[in-house]
């Protein structure tokens, strides 16, 4: 049964587990392929360690940039990685999602890779903390949105694999 407050997907990719757990965490691979399609992405801060902090900017349209960051929870290379993710101010604040007052602040979120036969299978779950009610039926209503627009960034993930080697 699927859990409403939880986002789960999974996709497999042609490259070896390696190589996408360094494309999750060196901050040249990130700028190349994270955020929305279209979007231009700065890594500000990358501090790969439990407690450290993945901080970046997304630019979409020229000079409307929005920031992000992870805060690293547990980091297994090349078989899992946990953090929170959280919208942010230019500073490294947490800050409500720009379009939609109500998104909880922070998403637990747990990577994992698996290889078979040279393939990689990337599954993420995300779920809201620290969360109201009103928060959580916010996210659960947006999972389709959330499919999507992680279809679009495993699609240039993908891109980015095929044109890179461990």
């Amino acid at each position: 049964m699927e859990n409403r407050n939880e986002l789960l997907i999974t996709r497999e990719f042609n490259a070896p587990r390696e190589l996408v757990f360094r494309a999750w965490t060196e901050p040249t691979y990130l700028a190349q392929w994270w955020g929305p399609k279209g979007s231009n992405i700065e890594v500000v801060k990358l501090e790969l360690k439990p407690g450290g902090v993945f901080h970046y900017s997304m630019e979409m349209q020229a000079g409307h940039k929005i920031w992000g960051k992870f805060i690293y929870h547990e980091i297994n290379a090349p078989e899992k990685l946990v953090f929170v993710n959280s919208f942010s101010d230019e500073q490294g604040g947490i800050t409500r999602n720009p379009w939609m007052q109500g998104w909880p602040l922070e998403i637990l979120n747990t990577v994992t890779l698996t290889e078979n036969a040279g393939k990689t299978t990337l599954t993420i779950q995300g779920h809201p903390i620290n969360a109201t009610e009103e928060e959580m039926k916010i996210f659960a209503e947006a999972k389709g949105g959330m499919q999507q627009g992680f279809a679009g960034t495993f699609e240039q993930l993908e891109h980015f694999l095929a044109q890179t080697t461990v």
